[in-house]
């Protein structure tokens, strides 16, 4: 695994930048975080080097000035929204957001409830909150937001939100998702802190579109990628090449948005502190690649398993065909095809080969591993026993599992627990593997190599079933599927 991205130099200089732009403003910043704050997977997979919680060890920098707000949209809260990559609702991951980062030492000061209109299921999650201790206030739909400023700042507009209440000079806005309403909270307060004599800044953290890299950089196009759902599209920012003469990325919504974000700052304190979208960003992440060539092939990869994630999701049935067209539009602007991912071309040649499904994994040495359908084993869990083997050196014809453990197993799955399928699943292997590992030498050995499967790819020939795609996430295996399911049933668990 090559790095491409100086993790250590992105948070000092991350820190440094943030710590000038609260001084630049007397003293008190509300900073808008885009993306995942606390476990930013496709900034770890697209800058190889960068850590998914690069954000929250930044900010600990700053633990003493520090004070988090999570916005969380009412309707959200209503609909059960789930966030994809976790596979939980929003609300409960507000309560994660605060566990995880009350457990590393970060204040969280209060939870913001945007959108609000007495939906029932947040007046629930509103109270539940509160008998946990926790702060919530309460900001409301505003008839004619984004655009009727002379609304939106004024009594009927801003004036109408709770005031929340903030102790320190850094206030960190941040969500579970997007769409949750985390500008609008940081324009109110700058609204309600102007109302109260206190002169406050703003300014917004987003880690793509990276500003200072060319408009079709791979890393950016993977951007794309990630956001078909929102119809994000990277762009020139044309405000700040107007003012400076320097040509910048940023993306449609903020340049959008941006001649209404100068008319608030005007209205609310008669100047606007800033010429252009990229003006309120303070991303050094473009500083911070140290190697070019890797970032690219790592975001060419990233690309097609977003284009492969959505074909699957579309026979699920999670998606819609404009998603896929514009990922395939987006995949084929980048020159990519199939062949630029090793795995894909062995697992169906494996798959040819058996005549049933199978998966292949590239190691860290760049060797490619396969696993195949047989009356034991599902192809996820071969691939996991041949991968771990090949990783500890031990003959591909040694066997690590006792058979005393398998059939116990396999009868507990048909026997008693109602499963019609005997081959065992990865969860399952490696419950086998972890009790043979305690009295077996070879099979200790394998298990120890579990964690160098972290950022290796992965193909399989069909649409996984959710417990091996888990345990690949789990694990931190980036897979790929063909977009069809092993059998022709309408039902697949």
């Amino acid at each position: 695994m090559h790095i491409g991205f100086d993790n250590d130099k992105y948070t000092a200089m991350q820190s440094e930048r943030i710590r000038q732009r609260i001084d630049a403003f007397g003293g008190k910043l509300y900073m808008e975080f885009g993306g995942k704050l606390f476990d930013d997977y496709h900034a770890s997979r697209v800058l190889p080097g960068f850590l998914p919680d690069s954000k929250v060890r930044m900010l600990l920098n700053l633990k003493d000035q520090a004070e988090l707000v999570i916005a969380i949209n009412a309707d959200d809260i209503e609909k059960s929204k789930v966030r994809g990559d976790l596979g939980i609702t929003y609300d409960a991951d507000v309560l994660r957001l605060i566990d995880a980062f009350r457990g590393i030492g970060l204040y969280v000061g209060s939870v913001v409830m945007t959108r609000w209109n007495d939906q029932h299921n947040a007046v629930l999650f509103k109270q539940r909150l509160e008998n946990l201790g926790v702060r919530v206030f309460r900001h409301f739909s505003i008839e004619g937001y984004p655009y009727d400023v002379e609304q939106i700042v004024s009594d009927n507009g801003f004036g109408r939100n709770e005031y929340v209440e903030t102790s320190r000079p850094l206030v960190v806005v941040t969500a579970p998702g997007p769409g949750s309403g985390k500008m609008a909270v940081c324009l109110s307060q700058l609204y309600k802190e102007h109302q109260q004599g206190v002169q406050a800044g703003y300014a917004k953290f987003e880690t793509f579109p990276i500003w200072n890299l060319p408009l079709n950089h791979p890393v950016n196009i993977a951007y794309e990628a990630a956001t078909a759902d929102l119809d994000d599209v990277n762009m020139i920012d044309p405000f700040h090449l107007e003012a400076y003469g320097e040509t910048t990325v940023n993306y449609n919504r903020d340049v959008e948005i941006f001649p209404v974000l100068k008319a608030v700052f005007e209205r609310i304190y008669g100047a606007s502190p800033y010429k252009s979208p990229t003006d309120m960003g303070v991303n050094m992440a473009g500083n911070c690649i140290i190697d070019d060539e890797v970032c690219r092939e790592a975001a060419h990869q990233e690309i097609i398993r977003r284009y492969f994630a959505a074909r699957c999701l579309l026979v699920e049935g999670h998606t819609e065909q404009s998603e896929v067209d514009k990922l395939k539009m987006i995949y084929q602007k980048a020159g990519l095809n199939p062949e630029m991912r090793p795995v894909i071309a062995a697992a169906r040649q494996r798959a040819e080969e058996t005549e049933a499904p199978a998966l292949a994994l590239e190691l860290p040495d760049g060797t490619i591993v396969t696993g195949k359908t047989s009356s034991l084993l599902g192809p996820s869990a071969a691939l996991l026993l041949n991968a771990l083997k090949k990783l500890a050196g031990i003959n591909k014809k040694i066997r690590l599992i006792s058979p005393t453990v398998i059939s116990p197993l396999r009868s507990l799955k048909c026997d008693y627990l109602g499963n019609h399928n005997p081959r065992l699943h990865s969860d399952e292997v490696l419950v086998a593997l972890s009790i043979c590992a305690a009295t077996n030498e070879t099979a200790a050995l394998a298990m120890q190599q579990l964690p160098l499967l972290a950022g290796c790819e992965a193909h399989s020939t069909v649409i996984l079933p959710q417990v091996d795609s888990n345990i690949f996430r789990r694990l931190k295996v980036n897979v790929t599927c063909d977009a069809k399911y092993q059998s022709h049933k309408l039902y697949h668990k």
